[in-house]
C-alpha cells in the first residue's frame, strides 16, 4: 500500500465581516479495501463546532455551525491515507462483459432506480435523442464499451474550463457550449447514460497528478456506473479514461448537489462576497 497526505484549502472573502450559517463538508476519503484513512484533521477560522454523521449514500459528511463573524471563512483538511495499490477490477468487464440493454436483478431494482431517473427531466427527450443518433446502441453490444464511447466523445469534445461559480451546468447547456468544468462533464456523462437506462452516479474527490502534486489543483469530479455482478465503475470525461487509483473518492450521489466539497450560506448583501480560492496538495509519504 502506498501512504499519502492530502491537504486541501477553501477560502471565501468578504468585504466585511459576515454572519455564517450551517455549512456541508464533504472532505473525507470514502474507506474501503482500496482506501483507509490514517488521520485527518480539519482546520475552521473562524472557530466552528464541527459534528459528523453518514448520509443515505455512505459518504461521512461533517456539519459546521458558527457563532462569530468574520471577513474571512476558511477550511483546512489535512487527511493522511493508505491507498491499496491492487489489480483494477476494470479487467472483469473485458472478461466478463455486460450486455446492452442493462438487465438489473429484482433485489437491485429497488436502488437502482434512484440511480435512473434524470436529475434534469426536462433534458431527457433531447437527451436520449442525441445519444441514439451519435453512439451506436445495438441489442447485445458490450455496455461498458458504449459508456467509454460516450465518455470518449465528451473527452474530444468538450473543452475543459475551470469554473468556480456554483452549481453545475445542464446537459444540453455543456452540449451547447462545448465546454465546461469537470462536473459538468461528470454530469453531462451521468444524464447520458441514464438517458439509455444505465444506472450512474456522481463522485467527487481528490486526482492525484502533476497538479496536485505542485499543490495547484482543486477538486476534481467523474461519474461511476454499475453493472449487475461486477459493482461501480468510473470513467472520467475530464481526463478520458477509466477511474485508477489516482481518483480518491470523497462523496458519491445520485445528484451532484449531494457532494459538494463545501455548501453553506452566509448572512449579508451579496456584492459583500469577494471570492473564493482553492488549493488542493497531495504528496506521496511512503
Amino acid at each position: 500500500m502506498t501512504r499519502i497526505r492530502i491537504i486541501h484549502t477553501t477560502q471565501y472573502r468578504y468585504s466585511s465581516p459576515v454572519s455564517f450559517g450551517r455549512h456541508r463538508l464533504v472532505v473525507r476519503p470514502r474507506e474501503g479495501h482500496d482506501i483507509q484513512v490514517e488521520r485527518l484533521a480539519l482546520a475552521i477560522q473562524p472557530a466552528a463546532l464541527v459534528t459528523w454523521h453518514r448520509d443515505l449514500f455512505g459518504n461521512s459528511i461533517a456539519v459546521a455551525r458558527f457563532s462569530e463573524s468574520a471577513e474571512t471563512l476558511e477550511f483546512r483538511t489535512d487527511v493522511t491515507v493508505f491507498r491499496g495499490d491492487q489489480t483494477s477490477h476494470h479487467g472483469l468487464l473485458e472478461a466478463l462483459p455486460v450486455g446492452y440493454p442493462v438487465v438489473y436483478s429484482d433485489l437491485e431494482t429497488p436502488l437502482i432506480t434512484g440511480y435512473l431517473a434524470a436529475v434534469y427531466p426536462g433534458e431527457v427527450a433531447e437527451l436520449r435523442e442525441w445519444v441514439l443518433s451519435t453512439f451506436a446502441l445495438n441489442a447485445g453490444a458490450d455496455a461498458a464499451i458504449i459508456v467509454r464511447e460516450i465518455g470518449g466523445w465528451i473527452h474530444r469534445t468538450i473543452q475543459y474550463k475551470r469554473r468556480e461559480d456554483r452549481g453545475v451546468q445542464t446537459p444540453m447547456e455543456t452540449l451547447t457550449l462545448k465546454s465546461g468544468s469537470c462536473r459538468d462533464m461528470a454530469t453531462l456523462l451521468m444524464e447520458a447514460t441514464r438517458a439509455i437506462n444505465i444506472a450512474s452516479r456522481f463522485a467527487s474527490g481528490y486526482l492525484d497528478s502533476r497538479s496536485s502534486a505542485a499543490g495547484v489543483a482543486a477538486t476534481h469530479a467523474w461519474t461511476e456506473v454499475y453493472f449487475p455482478e461486477h459493482g461501480w465503475f468510473g470513467w472520467d470525461p475530464t481526463l478520458g479514461e477509466d477511474t485508477s487509483h489516482k481518483h480518491i473518492v470523497t462523496g458519491v450521489s445520485s445528484h451532484p448537489r449531494g457532494v459538494m466539497p463545501i455548501s453553506g450560506t452566509y448572512s449579508g448583501p451579496a456584492e459583500l462576497y469577494q471570492g473564493m480560492t482553492v488549493s488542493v496538495k497531495i504528496e506521496q509519504l511512503s
